[in-house]
């Protein structure tokens, strides 16, 4: 059996970090696509987070879509990361 090699999906922590008061929830102020054509969000935390549509399992139709994706910007969204209270030191991309 071959071990899978992955990376966290990080950036570095912005400035104008905003998260809501759970420290959950914070706002999408970007969007990428990864090197296999999947789309990330990037979060105002500094967090990234992978917004794919593949039904049944992930049902985001909108995210295929540029003006539904346009339309997110600045909307409120659950980062795993922050939820966890993991710091973005231990977590930077190399």
């Amino acid at each position: 059996m071959q071990k899978i090699n992955e990376r966290a999906s990080l950036t570095n922590a912005s400035l104008d970090c905003d998260p809501s008061p759970d420290k959950r929830a914070v706002r999408i102020v970007d969007f990428r696509q990864d090197e296999h054509g999947d789309w990330v969000a990037v979060l105002s935390c500094g967090h990234t987070q992978h917004v794919r549509h593949r039904p049944p399992w992930q049902n985001r139709p909108w995210v295929l879509d540029p003006e539904q994706r346009q339309v997110r910007l600045g909307s409120l969204f659950p980062c795993g990361w922050c939820a966890m209270d993991r710091s973005h030191d231990e977590f930077k991309e190399a």
